[in-house]
């Protein structure tokens, strides 16, 4: 069945994507591959729980396993497959007189009434991680049922996206106005819901304050907030649990961060140099931000994208808000509470697992969820599950929410 027919109201006109990388590209990878070190054996490196965030880092025997995977059993092309089974497009947004190739993969319904969602991932992440959902999606759905047109972008900077500018800043801000003129330039400018994880809730939140077409926000992250001043033996067991993991990433978890937002050009150029330091940095992340470690595949075809689109560099650039100079947190900054309807799912083994009532502080929380499983990667580890909570979301919210002025 094909999603693939853009709306007859849409201003741009997408162009198919297909990708390939060349055979001399993929035997110059197997060959960096080959040949990249891994280091000797410390006492840091054999005794480690990626699981904890108190741990020192990732465990080198995991390394040199998923080195000899990587090496001997794992197939790009197939991957590539997959992604081609999908509807791909890359189309032209210009945004302060910068021109973005924005990729993005679509599953366009034929309803009349189709609500149109902005499924927006952050780092360690990429489009890759929606692939389940969007599988879930059209087994359930044919065409002229899905109740939704899905929108899958590559954020600027990231997979097959270019940006961000050379010549100048750009921030979270900059992100927003470009999803924003993707969405009302597919013909969504009468609404739209936008959803993130990662640095997609700080785009969702900020397109959900400043532009007028999004009409409600969901979020499985809302980082930022502190405990100060709120009751925490009112809380469940679950979530004062929930509170101590964030309360272990804050402590020492979020070193990768800092350096991020400090350090971009230095880490940038090491984690570009070697496909073994990618997987080690980015690897990590998938192992102790998820609720279940993911299948190695799984891994692999993130960072495989990465090293291929050559994204890590030119991805890093938002921590410098979060954690540069002057560190900037949306969530707490009342010029960023959502006035429009919110939505919030809550998963135990998230970042920042913080209690609803607490979310309901940044906005106009109408509908929550709590999960009993699940970490970061809300849609790429429960994919059923995220689909379900974007069904019984857009039903609360809309039609109302598309209807309203603000």
């Amino acid at each position: 069945m094909s999603f693939d027919t853009v709306p007859s109201k849409a201003l741009l006109k997408p162009t198919p994507f297909r990708a390939h990388v060349s055979d001399e590209e993929l035997e110059s990878f197997k060959q960096c591959l080959k040949y990249s070190r891994i280091g000797r054996k410390t006492y840091e490196n054999q005794n480690t729980d990626v699981k904890d965030f108190t741990s020192w880092g990732v465990d080198r025997q995991w390394l040199e396993n998923a080195k000899q995977s990587w090496e001997t059993k794992y197939d790009w092309r197939k991957t590539e497959d997959r992604i081609n089974s999908f509807s791909n497009y890359t189309v032209t947004i210009q945004d302060s007189g910068f021109d973005f190739e924005v990729h993005f993969v679509a599953l366009f319904s034929k309803k009349a009434d189709a609500v149109p969602l902005a499924l927006l991932h952050g780092w360690p992440g990429s489009f890759l991680e929606f692939l389940g959902s969007l599988d879930v999606m059209r087994e359930k759905f044919t065409p002229d049922t899905l109740p939704f047109h899905v929108i899958v972008p590559s954020l600027p900077g990231y997979g097959y996206s270019n940006g961000p500018p050379l010549d100048r800043d750009f921030d979270v801000q900059g992100m927003a106005r470009v999803i924003d003129k993707l969405m009302v330039g597919l013909g969504f400018r009468d609404g739209y819901i936008a959803q993130g994880g990662d640095i997609g809730s700080f785009i969702s939140r900020v397109l959900g304050v400043t532009a007028d077409a999004c009409k409600a926000v969901h979020l499985h992250l809302c980082i930022g907030v502190s405990p100060e001043g709120k009751d925490i033996d009112a809380l469940s067991q679950s979530e004062k649990q929930a509170l101590q993991r964030y309360s272990n990433f804050n402590q020492m978890g979020n070193a990768y961060a800092r350096e991020h937002g400090t350090r971009p050009s230095t880490i940038g150029l090491v984690l570009s140099s070697s496909p073994i330091a990618l997987l080690a940095w980015v690897g990590e992340k998938f192992l102790q931000w998820s609720d279940v470690s993911p299948p190695l595949d799984e891994i692999l075809d993130s960072v495989t994208l990465y090293w291929f689109t050559e994204s890590f560099s030119r991805s890093i650039y938002p921590y410098r808000q979060f954690f540069g100079a002057k560190p900037t947190f949306f969530h707490p900054d009342p010029q960023y509470n959502v006035k429009k309807p919110l939505g919030y799912s809550w998963h135990p083994k998230e970042l920042a697992p913080v209690p609803k009532d607490w979310v309901a502080e940044t906005g106009n929380l109408v509908w929550h969820r709590n999960h009993e499983e699940g970490g970061h990667f809300a849609a790429m580890e429960k994919p059923a599950l995220f689909v379900k909570d974007m069904e019984d979301f857009v039903k609360e919210v809309w039609p109302q929410a598309s209807k309203a002025r603000m």
